[in-house]
Order: structure tokens, then C-alpha cells, then sequence
């Protein structure tokens, strides 16, 4: 196929058109998400970053107690 100057090549217009689609399918879907509650969000951001202290704490303490019974045995 002998293409011109001012004619778009093929595989534009089929990666254009496969573009478009997905964009079409993530518009639709994203209509069908179920969002939750801000109060939801903001409960459970508070439940994970108290965790995450709980548990940054537990491993220092695990940490310093190593220490020291690591140095008894040097």
C-alpha cells in the first residue's frame, strides 16, 4: 500500500481508536465505583496509623532488649 503525503498512516488510526475505547470503558466504570463515607475514611486512616505506631513502638522495645542481652554476651 503506497501511502501519501497527507494520508495518516494505519496503525495511527487503529492506536487512536484503541485509545479512545479504553478511555470509553474506564468512563463507564468508573461510574459503578462505590465510594466509601468520609466518616468511614477517616476512621479507618486513624485505626491504621495508630497501628502502625503500636507496632513501630513494639519493635523498638524488641529492639533495645536485643541490644542489651546481645551486650551481656559480648
Amino acid at each position: 500500500m503506497i501511502e501519501t503525503e497527507n494520508s495518516v498512516p494505519n496503525w495511527i488510526t487503529k492506536s487512536t481508536s484503541s485509545i479512545q475505547t479504553y478511555f470509553r470503558g474506564v468512563r463507564s466504570e468508573w461510574g459503578k465505583i462505590s465510594w466509601p463515607e468520609r466518616h468511614q475514611v477517616i476512621t479507618e486512616t486513624i485505626f491504621v496509623v495508630a497501628i502502625v505506631f503500636v507496632f513501630t513502638v513494639a519493635v523498638y522495645l524488641m529492639d533495645i532488649i536485643f541490644k542489651g542481652v546481645l551486650s551481656l554476651i559480648k
